[in-house]
């Protein structure tokens, strides 16, 4: 919609093909339904490795203060709220409604329910070529075509199939390979998890073998099947690609990321004072979550009954380091239908600068189907606003 929208306004006649019954679907459903429409601290390290440099670039050309313009000129008021962009309506529909107005104010004709099978290259000369975009129900002759397909990534109803992979290779284009990122992990089956859900502050690391592959901080969640939440979601990227390989990766998550070890010793002494005729399940009571204590107490093989007077000085110990350091063995990612963004996707050896792909001047690639993957936190959407853009003026010159 973003590169349509640049486009007709430079006045390039634009047919806006659509799979869905409705724009914007996936868009509808980001950040929580809120829309995170980007990050005022955006930077390329907020991407993967391999688009960091080009990303660095890209951004120069399009970065946030443009897309706040963009959006003031659609008639959305953007909010920062610790540097995370919203629309102040908070609604994400009211980001797709301008869209659609903006789009129907231009003239640009939207195709609705049909899937894009391919784009056939008609050379013209050798600096000239047209394009044939062929669907389930028709064909559409043209100069210019952006493929702004998404990727894998998002529940059955946006009907993300990665379609746009089949056609770029079909066009000669390399894609790597791909997997599911920003998304949540399912647990060994064998590993004990808190009977109910389960929300706190914590720091996860994710390790193969003596290897830390990536570490977070923030707010966990914990399910019976495992573990999600911003934290795990920011790391995922990194651990998809080892648990895709069959790689033993352990989650160790500390639930008490603010207390140094002087602050934690401190801590275990005091507890130690209360050691009586109370039970394991009162002694911990006030020290945390009463689902994750029931959960270590249950990894620990131990009786929540249990009298304190009757458990060592060295076993409480060994209860408390579970808080520091409680080892989760993971099995895989939940999944693309689960997942915000795919990771991998057309290579950008194959994109150039102008978004135009090698060999061909006239195809474009943008978002999601490049290999870009950002953070949590708008790097996504800013992306697709800055590949969209940078497409669509191209495209329309």
């Amino acid at each position: 919609m973003c590169a349509a929208i640049y486009a007709a306004r430079n006045g390039a006649e634009v047919t806006l093909i659509e799979k869905n019954s409705q724009l914007g679907k996936k868009l509808s459903m980001t950040g929580n339904g809120r829309c995170n429409l980007s990050n005022m601290n955006m930077n390329e390290k907020m991407y993967n490795p391999a688009a960091e440099k080009r990303i660095k670039q890209w951004l120069s050309v399009y970065g946030v203060l443009d897309v706040i313009n963009f959006f003031k000129s659609l008639g959305i008021v953007v909010k920062s709220e610790d540097g995370y962009l919203y629309p102040m309506s908070g609604q994400a529909s009211t980001v797709v409604t301008a869209f659609e107005n903006e789009l129907k104010r231009l003239g640009v004709s939207v195709v609705y329910n049909e899937q894009v099978k391919s784009v056939k290259v008609h050379k013209e000369s050798d600096d000239a070529e047209c394009y044939t975009v062929t669907t389930n129900n028709n064909a559409y002759e043209c100069d210019r075509v952006i493929l702004s397909t998404g990727a894998l990534a998002g529940a059955k109803s946006t009907m993300s199939t990665g379609d746009g992979y089949y056609i770029c290779k079909q066009l000669g284009l390399s894609v790597k390979d791909t997997f599911p990122a920003l998304v949540g992990f399912k647990c060994d089956e064998n590993e004990i998890m808190p009977e109910g859900g389960v929300r706190c502050t914590a720091e996860i690391s994710f390790h193969l073998g003596n290897e830390v592959i990536a570490s977070e901080y923030g707010e966990l969640q914990f399910v019976k099947d495992g573990i999600s939440g911003i934290p795990v979601m920011q790391a995922s990227s990194k651990v998809v690609r080892f648990l895709s390989e069959g790689k033993p990766i352990v989650a160790a998550v500390n639930f008490f990321p603010d207390h140094d070890e002087g602050d934690f010793l401190s801590l275990e002494k005091e507890m130690l004072r209360l050691r009586d005729d109370r039970s394991l399940k009162e002694f911990l009571n006030g020290f945390y979550n009463s689902n994750i204590n029931d959960m270590i107490i249950r990894r620990m093989k131990m009786s929540s009954s249990m009298k304190m007077k009757n458990i060592s000085e060295s076993m409480v110990l060994s209860i408390f380091d579970y808080y520091r350091n409680c080892k989760i063995r993971l099995k895989e990612s939940y999944g693309y239908q689960q997942a915000q963004v795919t990771s991998g996707g057309v290579s950008l050896g194959d994109i150039r600068d102008d978004m135009t792909v090698k060999d061909h001047n006239g195809i474009f690639v943008t978002g999601e189907l490049a290999d870009v993957d950002g953070r949590c936190g708008g790097y996504n959407l800013q992306w697709a606003f800055t590949s969209g853009s940078i497409a669509g003026t191209v495209a329309s010159l």
